[in-house]
């Protein structure tokens, strides 16, 4: 071949090489499959505010719903700048705050036991008439208190700590433990958590009177709220049940403290009322350390010394952070 034409066709192939190149770099990549895997979008609120609650599904036809898939932990965001710094040093206070059907007295096993491990104990009585209400009698107690504190919250009282856990004048609220609780993130309710699960046969224990207030059914208040309990106690549980406010499960949370505070979180492994898997799904959501416990929802009467153990290594990894 001339060398004219050996030049010629040196040419010819790299011009044929770099437009396959260019055919090659130029296409569109190929775009992801959606995500089926993500908790469904919670059902459309009812135009009552205080809905009654959903009926347990039946044997024949149980639930297909399933959890959602734990979600990854959240980055934690930056302590806002207008909020003190919280106090250093060992947690001295803890601040136990009780969910509905009881009262600040579904502690005292937990009290006893923390009051011997060296902690300043209160437990709050909260009205259970609206999250603000329940907010604000949670912030009474926190202002008595000086030094590093922790809020524990037991299934609504979950909602009420995540709320009032956050703002400058919880700057002492070194970190949380949800009990078998509703952690809701800002803009969400308790409804809207609950939704993401399957049904539970708590719902259908829940009865509403005329105020629109929530109470147990008496004769369901052990097998679906304190199976674990002895009987002898459920009955004084009974007796003394707080109802709640319906409304207040469609209340939004405007805070959440959890976002830049530690938190712990015990899972019921056996509760009736939130599911295990929901309770998973909201620990991992909000990063905490988890501890699983085999319970019915009502642990810290069924178990109140696994429960003060669990809140006060909780305690002692806040103080050390």
């Amino acid at each position: 071949m001339s060398p004219k034409r050996l030049l010629y066709a040196v040419l010819l192939s790299v011009c044929v090489a770099a437009s396959g190149v260019h055919a090659q770099t130029g296409q569109t990549a190929p775009q992801p499959a959606p995500d089926t895997s993500a908790a469904p979008a919670p059902a459309a609120a009812d135009s009552d505010t205080s809905p009654a609650p959903a009926p347990a599904p039946s044997a024949a036809a149980p639930s297909t719903e399933q959890a959602p898939a734990p979600a990854s932990a959240p980055t934690p965001s930056p302590r806002p700048a207008a909020y003190p710094a919280p106090p250093a040093g060992p947690v001295q206070n803890i601040v136990l705050v009780h969910g509905a059907f009881v009262d600040g007295s579904s502690w005292n096993g937990v009290i006893e036991r923390l009051q011997k491990k060296g902690y300043r104990v209160a437990s709050v009585q909260i009205p259970l008439t609206s999250l603000a209400d329940d907010v604000a009698a949670t912030k009474r107690v926190l202002a008595r208190l000086s030094g590093p504190t922790v809020l524990v919250g037991h299934s609504w009282g979950g909602v009420v700590i995540t709320e009032a856990g956050s703002g400058p004048d919880a700057s002492k609220v070194v970190g949380l433990v949800y009990v078998a609780a509703i952690a809701p993130d800002v803009g969400e309710s308790t409804g809207d958590v609950l939704k993401r699960g399957p049904q539970m046969p708590i719902g259908s224990a829940m009865t509403r009177d005329a105020a629109g207030f929530l109470w147990l059914d008496p004769a369901k208040y052990h097998g679906d709220f304190a199976a674990d309990v002895p009987e002898s106690l459920t009955r004084v549980l009974v007796a003394a049940q707080q109802p709640i406010a319906g409304k207040a499960f469609e209340e939004r949370v405007t805070q959440a403290a959890w976002r830049y505070k530690p938190s712990w979180y015990i899972v019921t492994t056996r509760d009736r009322a939130v599911s295990p898997e929901i309770q998973r799904w909201m620990a991992h959501r909000i990063g905490a350390t988890i501890v699983e416990t085999p319970s019915s929802h009502l642990v810290s009467v069924a178990h109140a010394g696994a429960t003060a153990d669990a809140i006060a290594r909780a305690a002692k990894e806040f103080g050390k952070e």
